[in-house]
C-alpha cells in the first residue's frame, strides 16, 4: 500500500502512450492527468495535485457537456486539493460547482452528491 512511486510511474507511463496516440482534448488524457493528480493528492503535495487537476479540467470543459459528471469529478479533486492547502474559499466554489453537476446529472441517492455535501460542510466548519 502507499507504493507512490510505483503508482507515478505508471500512470506517467499510460500519459505518454496517450498522448502520442489520442488527440490532445480526448477525455482519456483528462483520465490520466486526474490519476496523476489523485497520487500527488494522496501524498501531500497539493500545489502538484493542483497542476495535473486543471490540465484534466481543460480537456473536460472542452471535450465534454457542461452537466457531464466527469467534468463535475474535475470540479470536485480541484476543490479537495485547495481544501488540502488550507485555501477554503476556492474549495467552497469548486465543490459547489461539482455538487451542482451531480445534483443535475446523477440519481439523488447517488453516493457522489452525499460526499461533495460532506466535503462542502467540512469546508464551512474551516471557514
Amino acid at each position: 500500500m502507499g507504493d507512490y512511486s510505483k503508482a507515478l510511474e505508471f500512470y506517467e507511463k499510460a500519459l505518454k502512450i496517450g498522448e502520442k496516440a489520442l488527440p490532445p482534448n480526448h477525455p482519456d488524457l483528462a483520465t490520466s492527468y486526474n490519476n496523476i493528480g489523485g497520487v500527488y493528492k494522496n501524498m501531500g503535495d497539493y500545489s502538484k495535485a493542483l497542476k495535473f487537476y486543471e490540465k484534466a479540467l481543460k480537456i473536460r470543459e472542452k471535450a465534454l457537456l457542461p452537466n457531464h459528471p466527469d467534468l463535475a469529478a474535475s470540479y470536485n479533486n480541484i476543490g479537495t486539493a485547495y481544501f488540502g492547502k488550507g485555501d477554503y474559499s476556492k474549495a467552497l466554489s469548486f465543490l459547489e460547482k461539482a455538487l451542482s453537476i451531480w445534483q443535475k446529472s446523477l440519481p439523488p441517492n447517488h453516493p457522489n452528491i452525499k460526499t461533495a455535501k460532506n466535503s462542502i460542510d467540512n469546508v464551512k466548519k474551516k471557514m
